[in-house]
Formats: structure tokens, C-alpha cells, sequence
């Protein structure tokens, strides 16, 4: 019989607490998950979903400038994440990933007023007579 390795423990102090999350990419078919440290910045976070998106070849293309996206959390509802923020500090694990547009800079910008009038005024029905 061979004998088992021993595994060393692993010390916990200086590495930070790591969790599970996953992304929602916008036209995508399914999320990605990884692992990501609690500390890491949205910006980082972006990045490593870019790449792990890439890898997987998945469609549409999206590209892999993590400044031409957005990260949004279910809670935050239309207010993307600062980049600079860490990503364990909002308590939650799904996100929203979304390509930058000018529709989409416009609304975050804007005061709350300004949004809702554009979002009424995209959801209109134009008919057209015959």
C-alpha cells in the first residue's frame, strides 16, 4: 500500500476570502461563472469575463477592451459599477454584462427624468399609414 501524500494547509491569512460568481453577457446564450476574490475591482472582473468568454468561443464577439462594457448588479437596477470598486462589496453573486452604446452612456449620465422620457420614447410604436 502506498503511502498518502499530505496536503499543507494552505494559509488563509494573507490570500482573501474567493467566490463564485456568475455573468450574464447580453445576446449571450448562458453565463460564465469563475472564481474571483472578493478584493478584485469590477474592472478586473470585466476583464477576466472578456477572456473567459474569448476562450469559449462564444457569439456574438464581443471584444476584449473592458472599457467598452458595463457591469450591473440586480440591485443597482440602471447604475453601472464603478471600476474601481470591489466586486465583493455589493453582496451579491450575478451580474449583468452590457457593450457600451450611446443610448446606454447617455441614460447613466443623465438624471433620472431625462432616462425615463428616452425610455419612453424608444418603446413607442411608430405606425405608418398605408
Amino acid at each position: 500500500m502506498l503511502p498518502c501524500k499530505r496536503i499543507k494547509n494552505v494559509d488563509m491569512k494573507d490570500s482573501s476570502k474567493r467566490i463564485l460568481i456568475m455573468i450574464n453577457v447580453v445576446g449571450s446564450a448562458g453565463p460564465i461563472r469563475f472564481v474571483v476574490s472578493e478584493e478584485a475591482a469590477v474592472a478586473a472582473v470585466i476583464e477576466t469575463a472578456l477572456k473567459s468568454y474569448a476562450r469559449e468561443s462564444r457569439l456574438p464577439v464581443l471584444g476584449t477592451k473592458c472599457t467598452d462594457f458595463f457591469l450591473y448588479t440586480p440591485i443597482a437596477g440602471t447604475e453601472a459599477l464603478n471600476p474601481c470598486e470591489m466586486i465583493g462589496s455589493f453582496g451579491v453573486r450575478n451580474f449583468l454584462l452590457c457593450k457600451k452604446t450611446k443610448e446606454v452612456a447617455e441614460i447613466t449620465r443623465k438624471s433620472s427624468g431625462r432616462w425615463k422620457s428616452w425610455f419612453n420614447k424608444s418603446l413607442t410604436l411608430k405606425v405608418t399609414p398605408r
